[in-house]
């Protein structure tokens, strides 16, 4: 079994884990997708296949092959066996989290998505990829139609980063592009 794994959400944001000696790659024949589960109480990103589609992501080594750590991360997650294609072309055998497909349902206003959480990603993607990378990332996701709850102010999403306004300003462009609702946080 391979020792890496593909990161396509959050795990692009090196802030948001230790990882060391991640480096940038592309996974062909997946796309990102928002789902819900009933294991948690919030929408959240999963990839299924999609032979038109690549995306960008990281790949890491998991040291010892210790995968406890990354599965209690990513849990609801079903690992699988994928090749990613590093910047030289490369293929590169990875694991990828997947939610399984008949465990997977569409957000809904009871089950949002954090914006907290979308801040995390694309900051990642425009670290690693710059502003193409966030478009990439908006442009191969799907289930945008979901609501976004509004928790910029008081993040609940446990991995937030704080951007610059020149990184709020790129994720608020990517969701008033794909047209995406927001929610406003209700009163504590």
């Amino acid at each position: 079994m391979t020792q890496h794994f593909f990161g396509y959400g959050s795990l692009v944001n090196r802030a948001t884990h230790a990882y060391e000696q991640a480096q940038p790659a592309a996974l062909p024949g997946w796309r990102r997708v928002w789902v819900h589960t009933a294991v948690r109480p919030l929408a959240y990103l999963s990839v299924e296949p999609d032979a038109s589609s690549t995306i960008l992501g990281l790949i890491a080594h998991v040291p010892g092959g210790d995968w406890a750590a990354l599965d209690a991360r990513e849990y609801g997650y079903n690992r699988h066996l994928a090749q990613a294609r590093l910047p030289c072309d490369t293929p590169h055998g990875v694991q990828v989290y997947a939610v399984p497909r008949p465990k997977a349902a569409a957000p809904a206003t009871a089950h949002p998505i954090l914006l907290s959480y979308i801040d995390a990603v694309i900051q990642g993607f425009l670290r690693e990829y710059g502003p193409e990378g966030a478009a990439h990332f908006f442009a191969t996701t799907t289930g945008w139609q979901a609501p976004i709850l509004n928790d910029r102010a008081a993040p609940q999403y446990p991995r937030a980063q704080k951007l610059s306004a020149a990184e709020t300003a790129v994720v608020d462009d990517g969701l008033a592009g794909v047209g995406a609702t927001l929610l406003a946080l209700p009163p504590a």
